[in-house]
């Protein structure tokens, strides 16, 4: 039943309305304008199970019962009737200030912290400011044109906000299901640092860092120190810890100290803290100590890399003690208006190939290909020539139904093994250039003896001639979350597509679904096939995992709304600006280990804006020598690197003793400020030989004029 609907003159709307009930409003007039109030006791004459009610943040009548439309939603509920209703995100407390701070956008009516929690489902209904804005050209949504609401910009911060706001509640829930299960550590959907300081002057500096990473990483910040109960502070002492509160709490971080009773209990305890908290990524100065005095009095910083599992360790280098400099943000020289060549081209090219738009969802089911035939109808209505290039509708119903009137291009057929199967003809695709064409999974691998191996690839043959093209995918399918997807689910994704795809769209919209939602669509069938459900269920389709695939999806796109808003203007971005210009170096063996440290350098390179590079010792000591298997491993690597934007190189050495000197000499030479690498395979011991140490060991006490990233083993 309907009980409230504010926009029921539109006409997409006023379909959908066909066929229910509705309970007729109180008309009053506010400000000479005509607004309409619920008839609550109507509704509850008539006991629906569900009444849908639209604009929750309405203030009601001076004379009403109840003072707005909030209060009236939760008499409903105490009664017993289920109720959906709306909200834009700038009419929440705790988002509007911001709102308005960033888009001087004000809310009429502003609803209490809480509603969200009130919630039993919430669901993020996105759209791209592109189409929200034809909406308005077409005149299919009444929007003042003046009004702040409908300035592209503002229209991608709401967006944005929103996201994270969502992501934040899905977060949670997942944290508490987490526990709930007996699980530690980071769930890896989300980043949360953790700057590790004492009472000197170089820990505002460890902080600031920690704040520059949380901040372009869009993570949670925590402070923590360890102190000795018994010992008195110095005045120094009390002078520098008074000024990180105050620090901690300009940069919005939890600041919290904790009791010590020794100093080799701190690594246990900073440890246990990480794991208790969900930490991802722990952050600290590098060690002052000389090696005599590490013999003596043990290694901090060693003794937290033997201890930690899931969790990374940023280590900080203090220039000043090396080179006399310390290298802080500073003012970038370059206008946000200046464009180079690079820039020009790319816009140049942008101009004369097709409009990519591509759909994103947490997991199969969501309605991705629903919402893509959907919009290819409406296009179609429109007048524009929409084909459907490749659809996969794994035999559901309703999408089948969704199809409507847009024709098909025929596949191509393609003989293998015995067997015929079927692809998309892009030739076909090109030779007859439809203004619009639907592709479905884009991250499909084309049967073998295809002329391109991806469907990826077609797509961009596609765009360069000329046809915009509306795609799917699931983020799972994003090649740097291969390995965090595998954390979550257990399961390893094959097929992938390179980052730059997603960057490349000129529209994502993600199609979002709640998990209970969608573990109901499977058990109904409308997903798999009956006899698959209960071992999707049990599998895949756990609500854990498709909590966590949800906040994934969530926080991607709020990333890339992000990113996109950093390219038009740097003042825009929620994130704010990064001045500081990085090299990123990725050490890498030619072990399994060795991919994941590369995407892991490819995400924070992306997030820095940093130049990065891949670097591979190859040596040939014990008499081994170099063998296919080997080298094919290689290709592999240097593959992915190129694919994902950086340059793989590979340095001859003498030995395995020689790779850490190599490694420190080759970011030297780069200016690197900072070094990658991967936690060892070997525990630490002091008095141990140096091959049984690693690399990553090495760095800890060669590469201290330089930041250190020791990247979590993943098992």
């Amino acid at each position: 039943m309907i009980g409230s609907m504010t926009a029921s003159d539109r006409v997409e709307t006023s379909q959908l309305m066909n066929g229910l009930d509705r309970v007729p409003g109180i008309i009053w007039s506010r400000g000479g304008t005509e607004t309409e109030d619920l008839d609550v006791e109507a509704i509850l004459c008539c006991r629906p199970e569900w009444v849908l009610v639209d604009e929750l943040a309405h203030r009601n009548r001076p004379d009403a019962a109840a003072r707005t439309r909030l209060e009236e939603v939760e008499r409903l509920l105490k009664h017993g009737i289920s109720v959906v209703t709306t909200v834009n995100v700038y009419e929440l407390e705790g988002v509007q200030h911001t709102a308005s701070q960033l888009t001087g956008i004000k809310a009429a009516e502003v609803l209490p912290g809480h509603v969200l929690e009130m919630a039993d489902e919430v669901r993020l209904v996105d759209v791209t400011p592109e189409k929200l804005l034809s909406r308005v050209e077409q005149h299919k949504l009444r929007v003042d044109q003046h009004s702040s609401v409908v300035k592209e910009g503002n229209l991608s911060v709401l967006r944005e906000l929103a996201l994270r706001l969502v992501a934040e509640g899905v977060g949670e829930s997942l944290i508490k299901l987490r526990e709930e299960q007996g699980y530690t550590g980071p769930s890896r959907t989300g980043e949360r640092i953790l700057v590790s300081v004492q009472y000197h002057f170089n820990g505002s500096i460890y902080i600031r860092r920690g704040q520059q990473i949380a901040r372009r990483l869009n993570g949670d910040l925590r402070i923590v120190t360890f102190v000795d109960p018994d010992r008195k502070r110095t005045k120094e002492e009390e002078a520098f810890r008074k000024a990180m509160i105050q620090l901690a709490d300009k940069v919005g971080a939890k600041f919290e100290e904790l009791p010590l009773r020794s100093r080799r209990m701190l690594p246990d305890q900073l440890v246990d803290y990480a794991l208790r908290n969900g930490v991802t990524r722990i952050v600290m100065g590098h060690s002052k100590q000389s090696f005599i005095q590490e013999l003596r009095q043990g290694s901090v910083v060693k003794e937290v890399l033997r201890k930690i599992r899931h969790v990374d360790l940023f280590l900080v280098a203090d220039r000043a003690d090396h080179d006399g400099e310390r290298i802080l943000p500073t003012k970038s020289l370059n206008t946000a208006g200046s464009s180079s060549l690079v820039e020009i081209k790319e816009r140049h090219n942008r101009s004369i190939r097709g409009h990519f738009k591509l759909y994103i969802g947490a997991a199969p089911g969501v309605g991705k290909t629903y919402t893509m035939l959907r919009e290819g109808n409406e296009l179609l209505n429109s007048g524009l020539d929409v084909r459907i290039g490749l659809l996969e509708t794994h035999g559901r119903e309703e999408t089948e139904a969704q199809t409507g009137q847009l024709p098909f291009i025929e596949r191509k057929r393609i003989a293998y093994r015995g067997t015929e199967l079927t692809e998309m003809d892009t030739e076909a695709i090109r030779r007859e250039a439809p203004d619009v064409v639907l592709v479905d999974e884009l991250a499909h691998t084309n049967v073998p003896g295809s002329r391109l191996r991806k469907r990826y690839e077609d797509v961009l043959e596609i765009l360069e001639a000329g046809i915009s093209v509306i795609s799917t995918m699931n983020v799972q399918h994003l090649e740097s979350l291969n390995d965090t997807v595998e954390h979550i689910t257990g399961v390893k994704v094959r097929e992938t597509v390179p980052d730059s795809i997603l960057h490349l769209a000129d529209e994502v919209q993600i199609v979002d679904v709640a998990p209970r939602a969608l573990r109901k669509r499977m058990r109904e069938g409308k997903i798999y096939a009956l006899e698959k459900v209960d071992q999707a269920l049990q599998h895949f389709f756990k609500e854990a995992n498709l909590i966590a695939l949800r906040e994934l999806a969530l926080r991607e796109l709020a990333d890339d709304v992000d990113e996109r808003m950093e390219a038009w203007e740097r003042n825009h971005s929620l994130r704010g600006p990064w001045r500081r210009e990085e090299v990123i170096h990725v050490c890498v063996d030619a072990h399994e280990e060795a991919a994941r440290l590369i995407r892991r350098g490819f995400r924070i390179a992306h997030r820095l804006k940093a130049v990065w590079y891949v670097n591979h010792v190859q040596f040939t000591d014990r008499g081994s020598s170099l063998h296919k298997e080997y080298e094919h491993r290689l290709d592999q690597l240097k593959l992915m690197t190129e694919r994902l934007g950086g340059v793989f190189r590979v340095i001859q050495a003498g030995d395995r003793s020689q790779v850490p000197e190599l490694l420190i000499q080759l970011a030297n030479q780069d200016k690197a400020t900072q070094i990658i690498a991967g936690q060892s395979r070997h525990h630490y011991r002091l008095m141990g030989s140096s091959r049984r140490r690693g690399v990553a060991h090495h760095l800890v006490r060669n590469a201290r004029h330089i930041d250190l990233l020791i990247v979590a083993k993943d098992l």
